[in-house]
C-alpha cells in the first residue's frame, strides 16, 4: 500500500484504453482492499459509448469526507514506443507508460498516501471512472449518481489531473473553462452551374453565417478565465464534381467559454444567427460541460501548504487547459485538480520521475489528513 512505484507500475502494465473494464480495476480494487477500503465496481451504459466501469472506494464512516477523483482509463498509444506502452518499465529514474502521468501514477500516489492517513481521522473515498478521455457519458456523472443513492457527500474533492507545467506543483486547478460543440447543415438544391436559377447553393448561406459567427467577441476575460473563444473545426461540402451546385454544405464548431457564459445559451445563440442566413438548416449543440470555479480559499490554501512544504513552491492557481471530470464533480462540494507534469501526457514514451511520485504521495497524504481535520485547515 506505501509503495508508489509498485502501485504505478502495476496499474500501468493493465491495457485500459477508453472505455476501460477488468483487469485495472482488478488491480485497483486488490490494492484497495489492501488498505482496508470497501469497494462497489459496476458497469453502466452499451456500445457505442459503453460498457463503462466505474469504482466507488470507502475507508471509514462518519466525521468529515475527503475523496479522490480520477480515471483509470487511457488514450490509445500508437506506435513508436521505446517500450511497450504498458510494459511499465523503469529506467533513469523514470516509469514509463500509457497513463503514467494521465493518470494512473497520481492515482497510485493517493492509494499509497491513504496509508499514512489514521483510519479514525474521517472518511476517504476514491471516485474512479473507466471514462475520462471518452465521451464521459457513463463515467463521472454515473458515480455521482452512485454516491447520491448510497447517501455519500464529500465536503472536498481532489482531482489528481496533470496540472504541474515545469516542476511538480507549480500549478493547481481551481475552475476550468466549458466546452460545447456545435453541427451545422445547410441544405440547398443539387443543379448544374449553368443553371443556377434551377438550383439553390447552399455555400453561401453557410459562409455568411460562419462571417457572423466568427466577428462574435463572447467577453474580453475576468479576474480568474482568459476570453471564451468559438473555432470553426470543420468545413464539409464533399462535392466531387466541377461542374454542380453542391445539395448541402456543413460545419462544425467548438467553444470553450467562462464562468459567464452558460452551453445552452450558447447553442441558442449560434442557432438563431444560423437562422437569420438558412432558415432550413438543422444545427445541433452538445454541452460536454459548464464553466466552474471554486474561489480561491481555505481549500486552495491547504493544497498549496502542502505543496511548499514538499517542493518549496507556491503554486499558481489557475483555470487553463481542457475539460475534466471536475467540471462533474464541483457540483458536490469545493473541487480543485493538482497532480503530476503534463509535458507528456498523450505522448510516446509517456513517463513519470519516481521522484516525482514519492513527493506527491507525500503531498497527498498531507492535503488528507488536513481535509480531514477541518480545523487544521490554513486560513485563506
Amino acid at each position: 500500500m506505501s509503495d508508489v512505484v509498485a502501485l504505478t507500475r502495476a496499474l500501468l502494465a493493465c491495457d485500459s484504453v477508453t472505455p476501460a473494464v477488468g483487469g485495472v480495476f482488478d488491480v485497483a480494487e486488490a490494492m484497495l482492499r489492501a488498505g482496508g477500503f470497501t469497494v462497489d465496481r459496476f458497469v453502466v451504459g452499451e456500445a457505442p459509448d459503453g460498457p463503462v466501469e466505474n469504482m466507488l472506494a470507502v475507508r471509514g464512516n462518519g466525521g468529515r469526507h475527503f475523496a479522490f477523483a480520477g480515471h483509470l482509463d487511457v488514450v490509445p498509444p500508437g506506435p513508436g514506443w521505446i517500450s511497450g506502452p504498458f510494459a511499465a518499465e523503469e529506467r533513469d529514474g523514470m516509469i514509463f507508460g500509457r497513463g503514467a502521468v494521465d493518470m494512473k501514477g497520481a492515482i497510485a500516489a493517493f492509494i499509497a498516501a491513504t496509508a499514512a492517513v489514521p483510519v479514525e481521522a474521517g472518511t476517504i473515498s476514491l471516485i474512479l471512472t473507466g471514462d475520462e478521455e471518452g465521451p464521459a457519458i457513463f463515467g463521472t456523472r454515473a458515480l455521482i449518481d452512485r454516491m447520491a443513492a448510497r447517501g455519500l457527500s464529500p465536503d472536498l474533492i481532489l482531482v489528481g489531473e496533470p496540472t504541474s507545467q515545469q516542476r511538480l506543483g507549480d500549478m493547481v486547478k481551481i475552475g476550468r473553462r466549458g466546452s460545447v460543440n456545435i453541427w451545422i447543415d445547410v441544405p440547398g438544391r443539387q443543379g448544374h452551374v449553368a443553371y443556377p436559377h434551377l438550383a439553390d447553393n447552399p455555400i453561401p448561406k453557410l459562409i455568411a453565417a460562419l462571417a457572423e459567427i466568427e466577428g462574435i467577441v463572447l467577453d474580453t476575460g475576468n479576474a480568474w478565465f482568459q476570453p471564451s473563444n468559438i473555432e470553426v473545426t470543420d468545413l464539409t461540402v464533399g462535392n466531387p464534381a466541377t461542374n454542380v451546385i453542391p445539395g448541402h454544405a456543413a460545419a462544425r464548431l467548438s467553444i470553450r467559454f467562462n464562468d459567464e457564459h452558460d452551453g445552452q445559451a450558447l447553442i441558442e445563440r449560434i442557432t438563431a444567427i444560423v437562422h437569420t442566413h438558412a432558415p432550413d438548416a438543422r444545427v445541433e449543440g452538445r454541452v460536454s460541460g459548464e464553466a466552474f470555479l471554486t474561489p480561491p480559499g481555505a481549500f486552495s490554501a491547504m493544497v498549496s501548504a502542502a505543496i511548499a512544504r514538499h517542493t518549496g513552491l507556491t503554486p499558481e492557481l489557475s483555470t487553463t487547459g481542457g475539460t475534466s471530470d471536475a467540471r462533474f464533480l464541483s457540483r458536490l462540494c469545493p473541487t480543485v485538480e493538482f497532480g503530476l507534469l503534463n509535458a507528456t501526457m498523450h505522448k510516446v514514451d509517456e513517463a513519470v520521475a519516481i521522484d516525482d511520485l514519492r513527493a506527491l504521495t507525500a503531498i497527498y497524504a498531507d492535503i488528507a489528513v488536513m481535509a480531514l481535520a477541518g480545523d487544521a485547515v490554513p486560513a485563506a
